[in-house]
């Protein structure tokens, strides 16, 4: 069976366009399955078979495509056309109905086709096209792997230019899925995930060599907040064997208000699937802002570090630290599998060496006081008197990991 391609979105507006796309990826050989989400009732029947109506999604959804069409709210709609989209979707894949996800769309539109989309895998493409593309593009990627292509003009017709660009889309999916050299999707090693920072690539560096020597593969997450909620997803999904959680950095900016939380559910899905983790502070003592003018007033006289011109890092102070040490240590104490805590006395990024601009040992000894607090009875603690980079300590590290998953 040749690879399929679902094509969702709103087929009473956009019926000429997905029409379009659709002819488009069968002149390709590729196979098409067609979701309706449209519920404006504008008479316009699709130019092309529908395998899933309207009035299916709806009722997936918990409404009635009439209701919604009588009430005549967008808002509650949407709603519920998101949530059967979303059911829908996750049934047809488990049921190998299509290999790839394209989608057309506006504000809504996006909104419930991106929300389908991230139900599915890392890995099975996804192609979004939409007015949305341009702007602040979270809520609808969130941590899944979605291409967006800007639409630049709306999509409300065909013409010279929105040909050239839904055609490129129907090209981009199709490629995705032409046949070729296979990639292999199954690891032939156990997986941990890792978290890294700049400040703390020397650690992460050598210990994820030393667990790669020893059989495992390392996916490296950048602590970046979307790069924390992307490693707990795919802890959450079942892809790691182990955790490797050097750089918990993103905590200083959920709790002091930086640019890089990762929200308050880090640190917690390797906890609920029980696996092993080992945890670090790494560049605990840094707060995450843009440039130096986006740097809140109230922290103007705080010491301040110019990281590029587009960052702006703040030294968390001991108090900070103490409640991030606390928020830390409840999640830790929490977990369901063995945990290992790890404290490098000597310092948590190169920030916070010896002679370095955040090397602040008050404010570090009130982290570790508070981690040791508040982690309680069932997570192990070693206190090493090192500094986080050196590599005696990304030993130490790997071989507590290494021992959790061998017991």
């Amino acid at each position: 069976m040749n690879p399929a391609v679902l094509l969702l979105g709103t087929f009473d507006t956009k019926g000429e366009e997905y029409a379009f796309v659709r002819e488009a990826i069968l002149a390709r050989g590729l196979a098409v399955v067609t979701m309706d989400l449209g519920v404006l009732g504008t008479g316009r029947t699709p130019r092309f078979p529908v395998d899933i109506s309207a009035e299916q999604v709806a009722q997936a959804g918990g409404g009635s495509l009439g209701q919604l069409r009588a009430r005549r709210d967008r808002g509650s709609a949407v709603e519920v056309m998101l949530a059967g989209a979303r059911l829908l979707t996750r049934e047809l894949y488990g049921e190998q109905r299509f290999s790839g996800v394209l989608g057309l769309g506006g504000g809504g539109g996006t909104t419930m086709i991106t929300a389908a989309m991230r139900e599915l895998p890392v890995g099975i493409p996804k192609v979004m096209v939409s007015t949305m593309a341009s702007g602040d593009t979270a809520p609808y990627v969130g941590v899944k792997d979605i291409t967006l292509m800007y639409s630049v003009v709306d999509i409300a017709g065909l013409n010279p230019l929105s040909r050239v660009i839904l055609g490129n889309a129907a090209g981009a999916i199709c490629g995705m899925l032409a046949p070729g050299a296979p990639v292999e999707d199954r690891p032939t090693r156990p997986l941990i995930a890792a978290t890294m920072f700049g400040v703390t690539t020397p650690c992460v560096t050598a210990a994820r060599q030393r667990l790669e020597a020893a059989g495992y593969d390392v996916l490296v997450f950048h602590a970046t907040g979307s790069g924390g909620r992307a490693m707990e997803g795919l802890i959450e999904d079942g892809y790691f064997a182990g955790v490797l959680d050097v750089t918990t950095t993103e905590w200083c900016d959920e709790v002091v208000g930086g640019v890089l939380s990762a929200g308050p559910e880090r640190l917690s899905a390797a906890g609920r699937k029980g696996i092993p983790q080992v945890v670090s502070v790494g560049a605990l003592d840094m707060v995450n802002f843009g440039p130096p003018e986006s740097v809140p007033q109230r922290f103007r006289n705080r010491t301040l570090y110019r990281h590029n011109p587009a960052v702006t890092l703040m030294r968390t102070s001991a108090e900070e630290s103490r409640t991030v040490g606390r928020r830390i240590g409840e999640q830790l104490r929490r977990a369901a599998g063995p945990v290992v805590l790890c404290l490098p006395l000597r310092g948590v990024s190169m920030l916070d060496a010896e002679g370095q601009p955040f090397h602040d040992p008050q404010a570090d000894r009130a982290l570790f006081e508070s981690l040791r607090e508040h982690a309680g009875p069932g997570v192990q603690i070693r206190e090493l008197d090192l500094h986080l980079n050196d590599e005696a300590f990304a030993r130490a590290l790997a071989d507590e990991l290494l021992s959790l998953l061998r017991s």
